[in-house]
């Protein structure tokens, strides 16, 4: 029993020879702050990463079941010929933490997973028009607002159930079609219950059962009141009032008739729990799906949650500003209008009031807009001539950038796409301004304070604007009622906990919207250090690689403070260092040399600090002692002008997409 106790107090290494180990023996004692000290090239990784950490996760690997291990696949052994007492390993080292464009600071403490929870259960919404708090609509309210619209609009009043969600949902077509339900429509298209379609499991689906289909007549009020009060039912307080669109009416037959617009239905949402009684409008209740920018219930629908879009831009579509839209001034057009978009056009200029011959720079902003981002909801009127007279028909115009995006979407040769690209560039989203979330997300508030400023309603993203420093402060000064505070009280305690942690390890200047692939590689074992530090995990052995690289020498200490809390919880911490502070604050330290490369791979001195400083043999222990010291530069080179930067170069083209 004494025996497996002194081998449980120690790791033994017996016999490392991995790179410039020469049969290296070393004993370290547990839950332990460690130092890994030495020249550079003396194979203080080569022990630390190669051979404990290595060994300590292949023999993890192994306990695990066979089914498990084939989807790891065979770690190799390391070169030693004994190691006991080993635990469990984590390597935190000084690397990026991937190029991954959707990963934040936020995403990888996992605080914008609580922010998440915080936001839809104790936030308030508000409305995305007007701002004012939204609150429940009642039945006749939502009656009413149906019952506004012009007379003889066709509808169809649905029950949503499933939303964006994978599955082939038979089973929920069959229990529809059991409670008396004939129709659904699925995906944006009407089908029948009685023979379903054959869905991708694979892909997300929208699933809305079908309740009644209306034609607005003051006589049909009774009967939308009983079809909404099923809606409201099967769909979990919430129905859609979708419109349907106009009949078609029979265009002319030509060439160019290809190029006009088609009419699409709108739907209206109608809540039970959310809705805004001034604009009329209704919104879906807040969940934490809503609040994740990797989510398609959450992700702005125009740059789908990235902040960034590669779209056309003016400049690069209109080299030559001298000539007019009918030129076309468009280089990717190409060719002269035909008759049925020059007509499209005419009906532009006669909205905005405009001549189609002015040249492009002499446009005003106001007509250049709707030439290439179109005119929004507006109803224009498109006049068609021919030799038996004019046609009118109405419709709305998406605009030229539109037109190519889609040109470029459907595009599968390399060729082409390469041919519109050349005339894209990356810019942040014009419809989220870089905050990722749809606009319902962004108009959910919390009231606090950061650092001196007064109270302030902030939505998630402005909160993950905040730096850590003044996020903490924020969240500790939070105006909450009673029952929201009791709600938020979990989510709370790791928000803070999680900002504290950073906090400790001096990185208190990132913002939790800080892109993973701009922090640097101490950053980012700083920020895994953090979030180990939350785990709680004990009975570790945590090996870290120079984590005070980068760091302001006044927030070492705070560092130090970090390994220590990692260490009192019951682990055993291996830091490979330089710096004077960590060695001295280490319970061992561990000295690699006399020198680099072959000259190195030895334990020059080994014990606790005060007992390297006192060994004449090792280097690392006489500029401890101060027996030898770096001397001050009596004379400091000339401060030179930094050359101009470089212009940015354009984004790859594999990388933009």
């Amino acid at each position: 029993m004494e025996r497996m106790a002194a081998e449980t107090d120690a790791i033994r290494v017996i016999g490392a020879r991995d790179h410039n180990l020469k049969d290296v023996s070393l004993t370290l004692p547990r839950n332990k702050l460690i130092c890994f000290t030495g020249v550079s090239g003396s194979g203080k990784s080569t022990l630390a990463f190669d051979t404990l950490f290595a060994e300590g996760q292949r023999r993890y690997v192994e306990s695990l079941s066979s089914y498990a291990r084939q989807f790891i696949g065979q770690l190799p052994k390391p070169d030693v010929d004994q190691i006991s007492g080993l635990s469990p390993a984590i390597s935190i080292e000084q690397k990026s933490t991937g190029w991954n464009p959707r990963s934040t600071v936020g995403t990888i403490t996992q605080i914008h997973d609580y922010l998440r929870v915080l936001f839809a259960r104790a936030g308030t919404p508000t409305c995305t028009t007007c701002a004012r708090p939204i609150s429940a609509q009642s039945r006749e309210q939502m009656i009413a607002q149906v019952m506004a619209l012009p007379a003889g609009t066709r509808l169809t009043l649905l029950a949503p159930k499933i939303r964006a969600q994978k599955g082939e949902y038979k089973d929920l077509f069959a229990d529809l079609l059991r409670a008396g339900f004939v129709r659904a429509r699925v995906d944006g298209e009407i089908i029948d219950l009685a023979e379903p379609p054959e869905l991708d499991r694979y892909r997300r689906h929208d699933v809305d059962v079908v309740v009644d289909r209306l034609e607005l007549r003051p006589e049909v009020r009774g009967r939308l009141a009983e079809a909404l009060e099923t809606a409201l039912s099967e769909g979990s307080r919430t129905a859609i009032a979708a419109i349907e669109p106009p009949a078609k009416r029979d265009a002319p037959s030509t060439r160019d008739n290809a190029e006009q617009p088609a009419a699409s239905a709108r739907d209206i949402l109608l809540s039970a729990d959310f809705a805004c009684t001034h604009c009329g409008v209704s919104f879906e209740p807040p969940t934490p799906q809503m609040f994740s920018f990797n989510s398609p219930q959450g992700m702005c629908p125009a740059c789908d949650g990235l902040g960034t879009c590669f779209d056309f831009d003016e400049q690069l579509l209109i080299p030559d500003p001298s000539l007019n839209i009918l030129a076309p001034c468009v280089a990717p057009l190409r060719t002269k209008p035909g008759r049925w978009r020059r007509h499209i056009l005419e009906g532009v200029a006669r909205h905005v009031g405009f001549d189609l011959k002015t040249p492009w720079r002499d446009l005003p902003r106001k007509a250049r807009d709707a030439l290439l981002h179109g005119t929004g909801d507006a109803h224009l009127t498109f006049e068609w001539r021919t030799r038996g007279g004019t046609w009118k028909h109405g419709g709305t115009f998406e605009g030229v950038i539109a037109e190519l995006k889609a040109k470029y979407r459907k595009a599968s040769a390399e060729l082409v796409r390469g041919y519109y690209e050349q005339f894209m560039r990356q810019s942040r989203c014009g419809a989220c301004r870089g905050a990722r979330l749809a606009p319902a997300a962004l108009a959910v508030l919390i009231t606090g304070r950061s650092s001196a400023q007064r109270d302030q309603p902030l939505n998630i993203h402005q909160v993950c604007e905040l730096s850590v420093r003044d996020c903490l402060a924020f969240f500790e000064n939070l105006a909450l009622d009673r029952t929201r505070s009791l709600i938020a009280e979990e989510p709370l305690k790791e928000i803070r906990a999680r900002l504290r942690f950073l906090l400790d390890v001096g990185l208190d200047y990132l913002t939790l919207s800080r892109p993973a692939p701009t922090l640097s590689g101490g950053e980012s074992q700083r920020i895994r250090l953090a979030s180990q530090i939350g785990c709680g995990l004990v009975g570790v052995l945590y090996v870290l690689d120079e984590p005070s690289i980068g760091l302001h020498p006044r927030d070492n200490q705070r560092l130090l403070a970090s390994l220590r809390k990692l260490r009192d919880m019951g682990n055993t911490v291996i830091v490979v260092e330089h710096d004077r502070d960590t060695m001295l604050a280490a319970d061992h330290l561990v000295d690699f040399g006399p020198g680099p490369g072959v000259r190195g791979g030895r334990v020059v001195a080994s014990g606790a600090p005060a007992e390297v400083a006192a060994s004449e043999t090792s280097l690392t222990g006489s500029y401890l002692a101060g027996r030898q010291q770096i001397p001050i530069p009596t004379v400091r080179r000339p401060v030179t002008k930094r050359p101009a930067a470089e212009p940015p170069r354009a984004p790859d083209r594999r990388q933009r997409r």
